[in-house]
């Protein structure tokens, strides 16, 4: 029979990593297994495959916090950005194609990762690649659409990276596509020349 009830020692780790974050970051949480990390208060995030996520980050550079949660990756943006992302996919010609592109915005959340120089955990845990700076610093580090908190000069592009996620969803999509039409094809057909 498998117990419900978290061990005191498991319980003890959530209340940590939820106070960490709400006194180091001044973020606000809920839950206690797992804590979550709500959205739409402090930071909207972006969420896409991690191996696309990877290859946007080299295009990209510079971003705010990114978090890894099993195969997807989080990036950390503005407040706000998650209603902004489809008028900014349009805005940049990528409506209308499905994409594994997703935002959370507020009502949202993530499981919160643990907190940088914190035990890694089960296989799974959610970690941070990028982790966040001090609370002075971590809300001018999202990347942000003008007039929507950009900083000036400080924080990175948010238009930047919706375009370089979006442009590598779309080519692991049709890579994927392409794989399948290679390993489906009918072998033994020859070729017709004309």
């Amino acid at each position: 029979m498998v117990s419900l009830v978290p061990s005191p020692r498991a319980s003890s780790e959530s209340d940590d990593r939820a106070q960490w974050y709400a006194r180091e970051l001044d973020w606000a949480t809920a839950g206690t297994s797992p804590v979550r990390l709500l959205t739409g208060l402090r930071f909207d995030v972006l969420e896409l495959p991690v191996a696309v996520g990877h290859a946007a980050l080299r295009r990209v550079g510079r971003t705010g916090p990114v978090a890894l949660a099993g195969q997807r990756m989080r990036l950390l943006v503005a407040a706000g950005s998650a209603d902004e992302l489809p008028g900014l996919l349009d805005w940049l010609e990528w409506g209308g194609i499905a994409l594994d592109l997703s935002a959370l915005g507020v009502g949202g959340h993530i499981t919160a990762p643990v907190p940088p120089g914190g035990a890694p955990g089960s296989p799974g845990t959610a970690v941070w690649l990028r982790p966040p700076g001090s609370r002075q610093e971590v809300e001018t580090s999202l990347p942000a659409v003008g007039g929507l908190g950009n900083r000036g000069g400080d924080a990175p592009d948010l238009v930047r990276l919706v375009d370089a996620a979006a442009t590598e969803c779309h080519r692991a999509k049709l890579a994927h596509a392409r794989t399948r039409l290679w390993t489906h094809r009918p072998t033994g057909q020859p070729f017709a020349f004309s």
